[in-house]
């Protein structure tokens, strides 16, 4: 279970963590819980510059513009409300071929937006993004949904609602067909299925986000960029348990025993007892890389 109360040395923890994402504007919009205010897009961008420091976002900015200007004609002379998710889907993927990918689940490229457009291939969620990005730009109000297994895009009709699943070409899917799809794969009720297909926020579409890269970056054994996605999740979730073990562990196998140590110590004061002979083994091995240094 996570802890909501932060001690003083936690409270000090996350002041560094801030201070590190000063120049996130959108970012740091999530951290103070604005989620309203934030342009998923750039915070999207501002992920993708942990992997390029000088990644400059115009150009993305500019390719998504260029595609909303380029269907926002034919949106308005579309026949109905498929009609309109599907030139946004044609756009996307027959002409410019933008579409899933199952080796994009290797590669962190497959999760950053400027890459998915410089090599055609993401996966659900970053395409997803993409597709809300060039429908704001077309006059289309669509939403993310953080579905189990494979994100969405949620588009409001008088009636109910359809879906975009980008990864598969941009297939144009009735809420009835989604559904019966996460009933069936993830056994769930009506209910909880409706649940799941509800929009999120910016913030659960971050995170989201942001658990896929540490997973890549984990199993690619990447811990200086695990590192860095793993800062950003604690700054998100800094009361959850779990987000500061893993922050401890993962600063442990990046090269950081001392603060990756201190954390670990704040860890054992609040761990559950199936957890607390791994901790304090890696405690000793970090006490053990400190005394190296020193």
């Amino acid at each position: 279970m996570d802890r909501i109360a932060l001690g003083q040395e936690e409270q000090e923890t996350m002041i560094d963590f801030i201070g590190e994402f000063s120049a996130d504007q959108e970012f740091r919009k999530l951290l103070g819980r604005r989620d309203d205010e934030v342009n998923l897009t750039i915070a999207a961008l501002e992920l993708a510059r942990d992997a390029n420091s000088r990644l400059d976002f115009t150009p993305t900015l500019q390719w998504i513009a260029a595609r909303g200007a380029e269907i926002s004609g034919l949106v308005a002379l579309a026949s109905g409300d498929q009609a309109i998710l599907r030139v946004l889907a044609d756009c996307l993927c027959a002409r410019h071929g933008i579409t899933g990918n199952s080796m994009a689940y290797d590669s962190a490229d497959g999760s950053y937006l400027n890459r998915v457009i410089e090599t055609r291939n993401g996966i659900p969620i970053s395409l997803s993004v993409l597709y809300l990005a060039v429908a704001e730009c077309a006059g289309i109000a669509l939403r993310g949904v953080c579905a189990p297994g494979h994100f969405l895009v949620r588009y409001e009709t008088l009636h109910k609602p359809l879906f975009i699943d980008a990864f598969h070409k941009g297939r144009v899917l009735t809420f009835a067909e989604c559904l019966e799809r996460v009933q069936s794969e993830h056994q769930m009720t009506k209910a909880q299925a409706r649940r799941a297909l509800e929009p999120a926020g910016a913030r659960a579409i971050i995170t989201r986000m942001l658990n896929n890269l540490k997973a890549i970056h984990a199993h690619n054994e990447n811990w200086t960029q695990c590192f860095k996605t793993q800062n950003r999740l604690l700054a998100l979730q800094p009361a959850a348990y779990s987000e500061r073990r893993d922050w401890a562990l993962i600063a442990l196998k990046a090269g950081k025993p001392g603060p990756a140590l201190t954390m670990l110590e704040q860890c054992l004061q609040t761990c559950p007892d199936e957890e607390r002979q791994v901790l304090e083994d890696h405690a000793k091995r970090a006490r053990g890389a400190v005394a190296q240094f020193n």
